[in-house]
This record gives C-alpha cells, sequence and structure tokens, in this order.
C-alpha cells in the first residue's frame, strides 16, 4: 500500500480560515457505506441519523495554548508543547531547531518563565524543563501561550474558545478533535433529549496527528503516541448501547482511536488508559465503531487512511472528489462527514 494511494487534488481556496457561525450551520456529508449513497445536508441535520439507542462518543481533551513565543540570546524562537513528561518537563518542537540544542535556555515574557533544552527526540523534537514550580507553570502557558492552529490557517482566530468543542473538559492536546467543533450546546441537547447516551472519552492530540506520512511505503511509517482514556463508566455505557442494538458513534478520529485501542478484539469495550500507537489503515477490522463523524483531512495523511480503512478507499476518494467538486471546505474549520 503506498502514501500516494491516498492523494486526491484540492484548491487552496476551499481551506477554510475562519469558522462557520453558528457552529452547526456548515455542511455535512452523509455517506451510506452500504450503499455508496453520497447525500448533501448542513450539520444541524444530524439529529435525524443519531437513534435514541445509540451511543454519541466524544473526546473531551482541551486544546492547550500551547504555543509559547521566547528569546535565545536576542534572537526570537518558538517552542510547541506536545507531551508532559513530568510536571515540569515536556516534549516539544522547537523553531529554530538549529540554534536550540542540548543546553540552550530560553526566556519567555521578558523572563517570567525560562526553558532549558535537555535532550532531541527520535523524531527530531526537543524535551525541554521549564525552570518553575510544578502549580505554576499551567499559570505561566496561560498567561504566555497562544492556541497552536494548524499552519495551513493564516486568518488570526479572534476567538481562542472558537477553537475548543463545546464540551472540552481536560486539558492536554496541542490540536482540537475538530470534529467536535461543529456542536453546539443546543444540538447536544436535542440528542440527548432523543435518548441517545453522549459518552465521554479521553485522547490528548499530538502533531503527528495532522502530519502527511513521509514514507511511500505505509507500512513504513511509525505512528506517534497519544494518551487516552476510557473510564469504567464509558466501557459499560458504550457497551450497553451496543447490547441494545444502538450503534456507537464516534465523533472524530480520535474518539475511533480512543475505542479501538481499549477494545477487546471481541467487540467489548473495557476500562483502561495509556498511550496508544494504532495506526488504522484499509486491511483493519473495526471492533468497536459502527458509525463516524469526521472533517476532511490531508491529502497522504493518517487521519485519511483510517477514514479510508472505514468506508473503503475507493469510496473515500469518490466522497472527497465530490466535496472538491461541491466546493466543501477542508479541514479544522472545515466541513463535515457522516459515515454510516
Amino acid at each position: 500500500m503506498k502514501t500516494s494511494d491516498f492523494f486526491y487534488e484540492l484548491p487552496e481556496r476551499l481551506i477554510a480560515q475562519t469558522p462557520v457561525e453558528p457552529r452547526d450551520h456548515s455542511r455535512l456529508m452523509v455517506v451510506n457505506r452500504a450503499t455508496g449513497e453520497i447525500s448533501h445536508r448542513h450539520f444541524y441535520d444530524i439529529t435525524g441519523y443519531i437513534n435514541p439507542e445509540d451511543a454519541l462518543v466524544i473526546n473531551e481533551t482541551r486544546v492547550m495554548p500551547a504555543r509559547l513565543t521566547g528569546d535565545r540570546n536576542g534572537s526570537p524562537c518558538e517552542i510547541l508543547l506536545l507531551k508532559e513528561l513530568t510536571p515540569t518537563t515536556w516534549e516539544t518542537i522547537v523553531k529554530p531547531g538549529k540554534k536550540l540544542r542540548p543546553g540552550a535556555v530560553v526566556t519567555f515574557g521578558g523572563g517570567a518563565l525560562t526553558a532549558r533544552i535537555v535532550d532531541v527526540t527520535d523524531q527530531g523534537g526537543r524535551i525541554v524543563a521549564f525552570d518553575v514550580k510544578s502549580g505554576e507553570l499551567e499559570a505561566a502557558f496561560d498567561a504566555l501561550g497562544e492556541m497552536p492552529l494548524p499552519p495551513y490557517i493564516h486568518e488570526k482566530l479572534e476567538d481562542g474558545d472558537r477553537y475548543q468543542t463545546v464540551y472540552a473538559r481536560r486539558r492536554g492536546s496541542a490540536a482540537a478533535p475538530t470534529a467536535g467543533l461543529h456542536f453546539t450546546p443546543e444540538l447536544l441537547g436535542k440528542i440527548g433529549d432523543k435518548g441517545t447516551d453522549i459518552v465521554p472519552v479521553l485522547l490528548h492530540i499530538g502533531l503527528g496527528t495532522f502530519r502527511p506520512v513521509k514514507v511511500e511505503n505505509v507500512e513504513d511509517h511509525h505512528m506517534h503516541s497519544e494518551y487516552y482514556q476510557v473510564t469504567p463508566d464509558a466501557a459499560r455505557r458504550v457497551n450497553a448501547a451496543r447490547k441494545r442494538a444502538g450503534r456507537a458513534i464516534c465523533v472524530g478520529t480520535t474518539s475511533v482511536r480512543t475505542l479501538e485501542s481499549s477494545s477487546t478484539g471481541e467487540g467489548e469495550l473495557i476500562p483502561g488508559s495509556g498511550d496508544t500507537e494504532i495506526f488504522i489503515k484499509p486491511g483493519y477490522r473495526f471492533k468497536m465503531v459502527d458509525a463516524l463523524i469526521t472533517n476532511f483531512h490531508l491529502p497522504g495523511s493518517t487521519l485519511l487512511m483510517l477514514v479510508s480503512a472505514f468506508m473503503g478507499r475507493e469510496l473515500a476518494l469518490d466522497a472527497y472528489e465530490i466535496a472538491v467538486k461541491e466546493e466543501y471546505r477542508f479541514f479544522s474549520f472545515g466541513d463535515a462527514m457522516l459515515i454510516i
């Protein structure tokens, strides 16, 4: 299987730069895996596709203000937080990498916060130790950090909360679970009023999720690691929905990776937590996921491979071709797809 098998042509004008208001007024492409039928709706129409017996699985992670702009010997530099290793040590991506080698010291906010480069990761990132008490570091990030928007978004985001889901609770992500950005509290209320169980799980998203695969042979790609958690209550509720002939409808690929990482392999979800490197690509046999709500993804990305595994590569690329023709908006602030 080649990475080039997952490329498609996308005009730059279709890359969404700003979010739709209200959130649930984005467009929605509905794809039936069994028949190949494709229909066009708006996201608020999704209530018509969710049944009372279903479980809607959401990722309650919250994006950190993870982009820190600092100074090293009078030269500007940037540190992007990826993963907490200890209360004061983080795995990061830095710019410029050539100047930020082990031993380098970076200051932020005129000296309000200091960081020292400790080590280089296998992927070229940096391990950074912050010179601050652990209880004060979160406040320092809030004061000095910025929301880490993807590089293809060039417009400044006036309201940082617009890059958070309305149900974001547990901070730790370097990027948003973007499929969830379409939900409003009112829309979730309507879904809950139908009797659908809205079940929170957790996966803290690293930027590796959105990077195109750089090797031509897909099997040679090493998947990044992300922390996930499924509580006993969440496992019980998802299992109960499927036992009553309902579906586990995942909001976003992160919810998919969480459920598939915490499955027995026999269609039962079990409580658990830890780091997952699960790489879902065509040929994968899904154990827990029955339907998927997702945005449109980058060419050659692991996210597009996951979607192709769920609905079939040919149908996925056909749907993307139609989305381009119909001028759907792509990526983080773009439109959505419901795959049933």
